[in-house]
């Protein structure tokens, strides 16, 4: 069975009958079946590559198979001095588009469209580009043009959702058009992505890394499911598994500097002693601090001057001394000792953190002005972070952007697989808001 699979994969790409859109999808589904027939693929692209004279019909072939290899530069040069047909066209845009160039993929596609390429896949395709360009608008508007079969494939409704998304659009919608996307196509490498990021959002890490795998095994490769994959090995300690994803990614794209950096970080983590006991209890310890004051049963006059004080949660409350508390308008004794019960039913005091906010640089919420207070209280998730930093946000406990700028950067680099490129990503999500770190 395997020999036939790979007789009929050579002559897929060498026999000099049709080669279009069935013929493509017939060689994806072959590769993405394991690492074997991808080898095959790339040792019969060699052999292609060593002819001379190709046709411009056989560098259609030749083009289109460095893109399903992930060689996408080499794909648009082959591609370019091909005949120029409309699958030359659409195969070069794809080609743009894999390496970030939004604008020449968007001209391709038109030509593709021009040169007689399906109306429907070069509308799709031109929805994608438009959504990365930041054209929500016309993505959407494209994909409202579309009608008829179509809109229940795969790809329309992981366009749909993804446009959604950005949208910011009802999250259960999104989610139902990323499930109906795998329905038609449980191999849909982008589908699979979408709702793979949606369960990471939710917590869903068992489900979130079963669906990036299955993203992560169709070609070319998804670059974000590479990474996203590597990010939760490391997360499971699973170090050679997250090397693997990296260098996966920097096969395709040399230039990748995030993957470069996040394969250092995970080459050194192998090599690190971790003490899990010491880890664990760090992330107890973090969730408990993480507890907002307001789950707790306090009286009026000790919640509004909590409030008053800007004191969140229960790792704020423990930053303050008695001597603050007491300082503060109508916060009296018998507020002093609710507050000291109710840390104490946590096995928390107060003062306990002192010494980190002794070197931590003074918030007085009453000197700043509205805007400013609603920007600290706003939710750490509004910053975009990558999933390595928001899982270290939620391991150290940080909920607010309040909460974030009162660490500094070496709190969070004591974070488990919280490395200098995250700390570099955290510093650049506040810089755009005008806020640092605590020490920068």
């Amino acid at each position: 069975m395997a020999q036939g699979l790979q007789v009929d994969l050579k002559q897929l790409v060498v026999f000099n009958g049709t080669f279009g859109p069935q013929e493509i999808q017939q060689i994806e589904d072959a590769i993405a079946t394991g690492y074997p027939p991808y080898l095959l693929l790339r040792d019969t692209v060699a052999e292609f590559e060593a002819k001379e004279d190709l046709s411009p019909a056989s560098k259609v072939r030749l083009g289109t198979c460095r893109y399903l290899l992930g060689r996408y530069k080499d794909a648009i040069d082959t591609l370019r001095n091909s005949d120029g047909g409309a699958l030359a066209h659409f195969y070069m845009g794809r080609s743009h588009f894999a390496l970030g160039e939004y604008k020449l993929a968007l001209k391709c596609y038109e030509s593709a469209g021009q040169a007689g390429y399906g109306n429907d896949e070069c509308t799709l395709a031109r929805a994608e580009a438009l959504r990365c360009l930041r054209d929500t608008a016309g993505a959407l508007a494209a994909l409202d043009g579309l009608s008829g079969a179509v809109e229940q494939t795969a790809e329309y409704l992981y366009q749909r959702g993804a446009t959604i998304a950005v949208l910011g659009g009802n999250p259960e919608e999104v989610v139902r058009l990323y499930e109906r996307a795998v329905e038609a196509d449980d191999t849909h490498s982008g589908a699979l992505f979408g709702l793979a990021m949606e369960n990471d959002r939710r917590g869903n890490d068992t489900e979130a890394l079963e669906l990036y795998k299955k993203s992560a095994k169709r070609f070319p490769p998804h670059v974000g499911s590479l990474m996203n994959l590597g990010l939760t090995y490391e997360d499971r300690e699973q170090y050679d598994l997250a090397v693997q994803c990296y260098q996966r990614v920097l096969e395709v794209d040399p230039t990748n500097e995030r993957a470069a950096l996040f394969l250092k970080d995970a080459q050194a983590s192998s090599d690190m002693y971790y003490d899990e006991d010491a880890a664990k209890h760090r992330d107890r310890m973090s969730q408990v601090l993480s507890i907002p004051v307001t789950d707790f049963e306090l009286s009026v006059r000790s919640r509004n001057c909590l409030q008053k004080m800007n004191i969140n949660t229960l790792g704020h409350l423990c930053s303050c001394t008695e001597q603050e508390l007491l300082a503060s308008k109508n916060f009296g004794e018998t507020s002093l000792i609710e507050i000291r019960e109710m840390l104490s039913s946590k096995g928390l005091r107060l003062g306990q953190l002192a010494t980190e906010k002794s070197v931590a640089e003074a918030f007085e919420p009453e000197s700043l002005s509205a805007d400013e207070q609603a920007m600290l209280n706003r939710p750490v998730s509004d910053l975009n972070l990558s999933v390595r930093a928001r899982k270290c946000m939620i391991r150290l406990g940080i909920t607010t952007i309040g909460e974030l700028v009162r660490r500094s950067g070496d709190d969070l680099l004591e974070c488990k697989n919280f490395g200098v490129t995250s700390l570099n990503e955290v510093r650049e999500k506040l810089t755009l808001h005008s806020l640092k770190l605590r020490g920068d």
